[in-house]
């Protein structure tokens, strides 16, 4: 008689921010003194409490534990492992947590760990920083898995494997990316003898750096990985996400429990299990709910799906759980009370996922899904006018009508800016009376004509900070704005706004992705009022600010029904309405920021073309009517950018902006290989941290630039908007930014 195979529910990580935002409140509470170590901790372990058991009352059967964090589980790792870099170890440290908040903010005279985007995600981790062996300092997990079995909770503890770890760090130049391997070993080995006597039956081990295209070499490091991690202790989920598995058959056959694979994202591999079979002795991680978006599932397609792959794999049992982490989703779609019971039927937010996985689950075992479980898919009424351009699009749609090198001159004799010329990316202070009074005027405390009297002033006080200050280009503050996207969302059609579906971007950082669900168009001018007032205060130039299409795509839950080429499109359209009312308007500068280009590039090389080809066009679908005088900027932030320069150059923007202070100046050595001859502004300052830097710091990432770029192409500004800082870190730091452009500049005319 055949056994029956056992079916179980699991997760793989949920949002940690809490459904009130506590996280962000506690963290930004505490940066400010007003909130304690203990009090902050407190916060922390209820939210932890509260996320189990809202797993456990949806009927989740493993949950993870660990997955929770202060700030980013990869510097978390790097903390609790020893991986201090020596500029952090010489700090005198007064507080408990003072360590690991200067390593994330960094200090006065400290740099921060270096941030970037997590895969493909809009998720920023903190770039750990291997220049010492690893060496056990902690291990707070253990205390976890003991709370979690007191609570009658199946922990499952969760932990970025090796592999992924050293690949997404930085080493010292000259040293191998695994250069500490051995040792690091040895530290994970006792982690998981811990987890095991404390009674953790299953550990998750992430592994999604193997997705990526990996080397023999790589896959030979993969193997020493897990034949030294495996024990007879506990079993090992080994964890991938995000895409498929090029090297499935090595990665079957390493020595662990179970492996879980992603069917959501990509075929792969399905494909791969019906050529080469599944290990019968291991468990299958069936990621077969989305992670990543926000359409209610289609049961009768994941049940039917889920059917096909076991019976396929006939593996030793299944894990029935999400694509990847639900920390990509807000919490749950009970939070909205605005929209519609029809709108909410259709949306699954993370709380919502978990209800999917466990019914799924019950499906599997049962051999049949519950009557009416499949809610359906978004009703899309298109729009005639806007299939209609999108039909009719020519090759001149997306080509300026002179090159760069004709532009530059022309765009000079209009704007007669110096060499270096001094601008910020967009946004100023969000500060206190900001936020209220936007709260005030949404709740109709307030008439418009008052609120848009305070944003004038605000617009005036911020000119006259920018014009004392010595800045060549200026904006307008961005004060009516609460997100970059989510403010163009709230303009177009097509669009859904939520009250509450905060995501997690990096530590308190927190977005609301807007939800596309059917055409978009523009049916109004949308900056037109604010950038002109704006410009009307000052003779100096004043930047028309909008958020390009590539990112309103790439930060949106985007419609399924469609291509996301032709959902970028639309937005592109719409955009290109805006930029020819602001050049109508007299405005000689604008900026169309696309900080998430990068992000949206595939992780498979092989896919690539396809999505540069049609983002780039997109981008210059939205600004290519303009004239040569006019001039286009673009921003783009905390991304790796060598692997996208060539699709960079060929977006045609005037000028680019790009990080470099995090990185202390390493992007810039992609220009010592290609010959990059547009205008560039190489972020001189990290926002992200409250320090303010030195003069000295700012000359320096400057002239490492002047070692590749010519004077003529070089701006000066900060590497991102500066919404989240406080008015006291600025004026100091972009004084230092302009001070430095202007001896440099002082400088180059003497010599």
């Amino acid at each position: 008689m055949e056994e029956k195979l056992e079916i179980w529910s699991s997760n793989l990580g949920y949002p940690r921010i809490g459904e009130k935002r506590e996280l962000k409140k506690a963290l930004e509470g505490y940066w400010q003194d007003k909130v304690t170590d203990e009090e902050l901790k407190q916060t922390a372990t209820s939210l932890q409490e509260r996320i189990w058991e809202t797993q456990k009352q949806a009927g989740i059967d493993f949950i993870p534990v660990g997955d929770f964090s202060l700030y980013d589980h990869m510097l978390d790792i790097s903390i609790n492992f020893g991986f201090i870099p020596k500029r952090f170890r010489q700090q005198t440290i007064k507080k408990e947590l003072e360590l690991y908040f200067t390593m994330a903010r960094g200090a006065k005279n400290v740099p921060p760990l270096e941030m970037t985007k997590w895969f493909d995600t809009n998720y920023h981790y903190l770039v750990p920083e291997i220049d010492t062996p690893p060496k056990l300092l902690g291990n707070p997990i253990l205390t976890l898995i003991k709370k979690a079995i007191a609570l009658n909770i199946q922990p499952k503890p969760v932990l970025v494997g090796p592999y992924t770890f050293l690949t997404l760090s930085k080493v010292p130049e000259g040293k191998d990316k695994f250069w500490v391997l051995p040792k690091l070993l040895e530290v994970y080995k006792e982690v998981l003898k811990q987890w095991a006597m404390a009674g953790a039956k299953w550990v998750q081990i992430d592994e999604p750096a193997l997705v990526l295209e990996m080397s023999g070499e790589e896959i030979k490091v993969v193997k020493d990985i897990y034949h030294n991690l495996s024990s007879p202790d506990i079993n090992i989920m080994l964890q991938t996400y995000f895409e498929g598995v090029d090297f499935y058959p090595e990665i079957a056959k390493l020595p662990v429990q179970g492996i879980g694979l992603d069917f959501v994202r990509s075929h792969n591999n399905l494909e791969n299990i019906k050529k080469y079979g599944f290990p019968k002795e291991k468990v299958l991680g069936l990621g077969i709910v989305n992670g990543r978006n926000v359409w209610r599932t289609n049961l009768t397609h994941a049940f039917a799906l889920a059917k096909e792959i076991i019976d396929i794999a006939h593996p030793k049992a299944v894990f029935v759980q999400p694509s990847c982490s639900l920390l990509h989703l807000p919490i749950s779609i009970e939070l909205e009370t605005k929209l519609s019971s029809e709108v909410k039927q259709i949306l699954a937010f993370a709380k919502e996922r978990l209800q999917e996985v466990a019914i799924l689950t019950q499906a599997l075992r049962k051999g049949e899904l519950p009557a009416g479980s499949f809610a359906g898919s978004p009703e899309v009424h298109p729009l005639k006018e806007v299939k209609e351009k999108i039909a009719q699009l020519k090759s001149e749609d997306f080509e300026r009508a002179e090159p760069y090198e004709k532009r530059f001159l022309k765009q000079q004799k209009v704007l007669n800016l110096p060499l270096f010329p001094t601008t910020t990316i967009g946004s100023f202070p969000q500060t206190k009376d900001v936020r209220q009074k936007r709260a005030r005027f949404k709740r109709g405390e307030i008439d418009q004509q008052e609120y848009s009297q305070f944003l004038r002033e605000k617009m005036a006080f911020c000119i006259g900070i920018q014009e004392g200050l010595g800045l060549d280009v200026l904006v307008h503050g961005e004060f009516e704005r609460s997100d970059m996207v989510e403010y163009f969302a709230q303009k177009m059609t097509g669009f859904l706004v939520t009250q509450n579906g905060w995501v997690q971007s990096y530590g308190s950082r927190c977005v609301r992705p807007p939800i596309i669900y059917a055409d978009v168009s523009r049916p109004k001018p949308m900056t037109i009022n604010e950038i002109c007032y704006a410009q009307s205060l000052t003779p100096k130039p004043v930047k028309g600010m909008l958020t390009g299409p590539v990112t309103i795509l790439n930060w949106s839950y985007v419609r399924e029904d469609i291509p996301r080429k032709e959902v970028a499109f639309q937005i592109a359209l719409a955009l290109r309405d805006e930029v020819l009312d602001l050049e109508k308007a007299g405005i000689k500068i604008i900026q169309i920021d696309e900080p998430a280009f990068r992000e949206g590039l595939p992780l498979k090389k092989e896919k690539r073309k396809s999505y540069l080809d049609w983002a780039v066009k997109a981008f210059r679908l939205s600004n290519a009517p303009v004239k040569p005088q006019t001039q286009i900027h673009t921003h783009m932030c905390y991304a790796e950018f060598k692997d996208i320069i060539e699709a960079i150059d060929a977006m045609d923007a005037d000028v680019i902006s790009i990080e470099c202070s995090r990185s202390k100046g390493d992007v810039i050595s992609i220009f010592e290989t290609y010959h990059y001859k547009k205008g560039i502004g190489l972020g001189t300052y990290d926002i992200h941290s409250p320090r303010i830097p030195k003069k000295e710091e700012i000359l320096a990432t400057l002239k490492r630039c002047l070692k590749v770029l010519a004077p003529q192409q070089l701006w000066v500004n900060p590497d991102c908007g500066l919404k989240t800082r406080q008015w006291e870190e600025i004026i100091p730091s972009l004084r230092n930014m302009v001070e430095v452009a202007r001896e440099l500049r002082d400088s180059l005319s003497k010599d």
